[in-house]
C-alpha cells in the first residue's frame, strides 16, 4: 500500500510574526498595534490565529499585564532570527534610498528606555543605515555635538531653556519624589538624597526645592547611571527624583504627608551637529516621529 500523504506543514505569516514580536517586546497589546499601525482587535485576531495554526497558547493574559508562555518564548526566539532574515533578504534586492552611518549619543536613561524600540523600527525602515551609539551624560554629548564627534544627541534639558543648548524639544515628563514602596528612607533627617552629576536637570531640581524649603538633605548615593538610582531606592538608603514614568513595581512616588517640594518638568531635547547628513537627517526624523506617538 501507498504511504498516506502528508500535509506540508503550515506557513508562518510574517506580518502576524512581526506583530506577535511587538506584543512580547511591549508588554502591552495596545501598544503593538501602535507599533505595527493595526488596531488592538486587529492585533487580537493576529494571535489568535497564530495560536489556532500552532496549536498552542503563546501569551498569558491578565487584567494587567501580558507574559509569554514556554512555547512563545521559543517562538520569540526563532521569530526574531526570521525577521531578521527577511529584512537583510529583502535589503539585499530593494535599494535603500538612504545608506550611510549615524554616530548618535545618548543618556543612559534615554538609552535604556525609549532607543531599544527606537532604534530597532529605524533598522527595519533604513537597512542601509548604520547606526553607532555612545551612552554618555549630556554635558558631555553636548560638547561632543559641538565637537563634531558625534551627529546627533538625545539630552535632558530644561524645557523652559532647551534653546540656550540648540536643543529640540522631543518630550516632556514630570519629575516626582521616588521611593520604595513601604520604605523608611522619606522618613529620615536629614534626607538621604540620591542624585547624578552636577549640571543635570533631575539633580539641580530636586536640590534646590529641598534648599527653598529649608530641608536638611544628605548626598546619600551618587550615580551618573539610572540603574544606580533605582539600586539606591530598592536598597532604602535614599529618595530620588525620577521622571513618572520610571514609577515601576516597588519604586513608587513618595508618600505626599511627607510634604516633598513639587518637581518641575524636564525635557529631552534633540541636538544635531552642523551641516547633518541625508542618513543624520532620516534618523532625526524616525526620532522625533516616535517620540510624537508616545
Amino acid at each position: 500500500m501507498n504511504a498516506p500523504l502528508r500535509h506540508p506543514l503550515p506557513l508562518l505569516d510574517l506580518d502576524v510574526l512581526r506583530t506577535f514580536v511587538a506584543i512580547a517586546e511591549s508588554g502591552s497589546f495596545a501598544a503593538a498595534a501602535e507599533t505595527v499601525f493595526r488596531t488592538p482587535s486587529a492585533v487580537s485576531m493576529q494571535i489568535k490565529k497564530l495560536e489556532e495554526m500552532l496549536g498552542r497558547a503563546v501569551f498569558i493574559r491578565d487584567s494587567r499585564s501580558v507574559k509569554l508562555t514556554r512555547d512563545g518564548e521559543v517562538l520569540l526566539e526563532h521569530g526574531r532570527r526570521l525577521l531578521a532574515l527577511n529584512r537583510d533578504l529583502v535589503a539585499k534586492f530593494v535599494a535603500p534610498d538612504i545608506a550611510g552611518e549615524v554616530r548618535l549619543g545618548a543618556p543612559d536613561d534615554a538609552a535604556e528606555r525609549f532607543l531599544p524600540v527606537m532604534l530597532r523600527r529605524f533598522a527595519e525602515s533604513h537597512p542601509g543605515v548604520t547606526v553607532n551609539v555612545v551612552v554618555a551624560n549630556s554635558g558631555p554629548l553636548i560638547e561632543l555635538i559641538r565637537q563634531k564627534q558625534i551627529d546627533l544627541a538625545l539630552v535632558t534639558c530644561d524645557p523652559a531653556h532647551a534653546g540656550s543648548e540648540n536643543a529640540e524639544v522631543l518630550l516632556r515628563e514630570k519629575l516626582v519624589w521616588s521611593a520604595l514602596k513601604g520604605g523608611i528612607a522619606a522618613e529620615k533627617t536629614p534626607l538621604p538624597v540620591s542624585v547624578w552629576e552636577e549640571g543635570c536637570i533631575w539633580r539641580k531640581s530636586g536640590l534646590e526645592g529641598l534648599e527653598r524649603q529649608g530641608r536638611a538633605y544628605r548626598i546619600a548615593f551618587h550615580s551618573a547611571y539610572i540603574s544606580g538610582q533605582r539600586a539606591a531606592i530598592l536598597a532604602d538608603l535614599a529618595i530620588a527624583p525620577l521622571p513618572v514614568t520610571c514609577l515601576t513595581g516597588q519604586i513608587v512616588e513618595a508618600d505626599p504627608r511627607h510634604g516633598f517640594p513639587a518637581l518641575p518638568e524636564y525635557a529631552i531635547g534633540m541636538m544635531l551637529a552642523d551641516n547633518a547628513s541625508a542618513p543624520v537627517q532620516a534618523a532625526a526624523d524616525h526620532l522625533r516621529a516616535c517620540f510624537k506617538e508616545r
